[in-house]
């Protein structure tokens, strides 16, 4: 079982214009075009684009083989002239890679790493095992291909080393479901991912926590299901705090007398910790926000403000 050392907490380098980025693809397939027009994006905003052509494998619904997909993460890690990872997408085979990682080598590299969706499974063990801090926000193929994908002020600041102080609530629709204030290490990411590791060796680990949790397309009995397995587990035991992201498209179809933030709160309005739901972070709508996750946090909730403020910055100078 993955040793924890929640309080060995590593920071990558910060990343800057002018860095060299590397791209991986840990999880499905993608579409070359929105690769592509995902690079033009990040070579835009001054950074230089890097990959092996291998990660246009495909293997069934994979971008390749496991080992290879394991290989080429451990490789681009170990890159003297890479300052940072970027995935190209989500999807599905991540899961794939955890026992065949080895954890060491990326902490003798550590490096700012960036996904979301499918990508939980990595970066929860990345944390969970070694303490390396990553960053839960925008992908190659998804977010920096669309023209308004990405949150380009908390991308460079939670990168950049300046992510402390900064309110990720800013300019979003949040809703407060129960008021209060919390301080704990921001930890989390898709809902569907974070269930999956329950009875596994990578199982996640949240006490401390302020929890973040977003998922997309999923029907609001899902969402229930999923929270609730959570809670029968023990995972909302000693969270500090939790925040949900848009969870874009949970609605249920057609007429209904509830909303996903009442089927929310049957789970998670009686643990005593503030709750706050709508950061844009994640499977999203637009402008992703990049999110540091390992860090310190506190939020705050109220029914005139929302506000996370991350205490201390997820990377070195």
């Amino acid at each position: 079982m993955p040793a924890q050392f929640h309080n060995a907490r590593i920071k990558p380098p910060a990343i800057r214009r002018g860095d060299r980025v590397a791209i991986v693809a840990p999880a499905s397939s993608f579409s070359r075009p929105d690769f592509e027009a995902g690079c033009n994006a990040l070579r835009g905003m001054g950074y230089e684009p890097v990959f092996n052509e291998s990660i246009f494998d495909r293997d069934l619904y994979f971008a390749g083989s496991a080992e290879q997909r394991a290989h080429e993460l451990e490789k681009m890690f170990a890159r003297e002239d890479v300052r940072g990872i970027i995935c190209a997408r989500g999807g599905y085979g991540s899961n794939y890679l955890l026992p065949l990682l080895d954890i060491q080598k990326m902490v003798a590299h550590p490096k700012v790493f960036v996904g979301y969706s499918d990508l939980t499974g990595l970066m929860t063990y990345f944390y969970d095992a070694a303490g390396l801090v990553t960053f839960h926000g925008p992908m190659v193929s998804k977010d920096f291909a669309k023209e308004d994908g990405v949150d380009a002020a908390s991308w460079e600041a939670a990168l950049g080393a300046g992510s402390a102080g900064l309110n990720f609530f800013g300019d979003s629709e949040a809703k407060a479901l129960v008021e209060g204030t919390a301080e704990g290490v921001l930890y989390g990411g898709c809902l569907s991912m974070l269930v999956a590791s329950l009875g596994t060796p990578y199982e996640i680990h949240t006490e401390g926590t302020i929890l973040f949790i977003e998922d997309i397309a999923t029907k609001p009995y899902q969402i229930d299901r999923m929270l609730m397995q959570l809670k029968l587990a023990g995972k909302f035991s000693g969270v500090r705090g939790i925040i949900f992201g848009e969870m874009l498209d949970c609605a249920q179809p057609g007429e209904r007398r509830y909303t996903v933030e009442e089927v929310v709160m049957r789970i998670v309005g009686d643990i005593s910790a503030p709750v706050a739901f709508g950061l844009r972070s994640g499977h999203v709508s637009r402008s992703n926000i990049t999110l540091p996750l390992g860090v310190p946090a506190r939020l705050n909730v109220s029914s005139s403000a929302i506000a996370l403020e991350i205490l201390e910055p997820g990377t070195l100078p």
